[in-house]
């Protein structure tokens, strides 16, 4: 899978079912290993909750990868 691929899914949160975003990058360590992804917050999450419009979700946020959306458990 390409990053590309999974800048077309959304992501939604599992606690509330909300849109947390899009992807926009990944973050990678020193190693080549995936550490997470960048998120740009869906407006709702950027007006309601901070001023900073990226969230990085962790990769052991991640519940699963499917084919249209990507469920993260982020508690916000």
């Amino acid at each position: 899978m390409r990053l590309s691929d999974l800048q077309h899914k959304d992501v939604i949160n599992i606690i509330d079912g909300s849109k947390v975003g899009n992807i926009i990058d990944i973050k990678i360590d020193s190693n080549g290993n995936m550490e997470g992804l960048v998120v740009e917050k869906s407006k709702f999450f950027i007006s309601m909750f901070s001023t900073k419009d990226e969230l990085e979700i962790k990769w052991n946020q991640i519940e699963k990868i499917g084919e249209d959306v990507i469920l993260v458990n982020v508690k916000l």
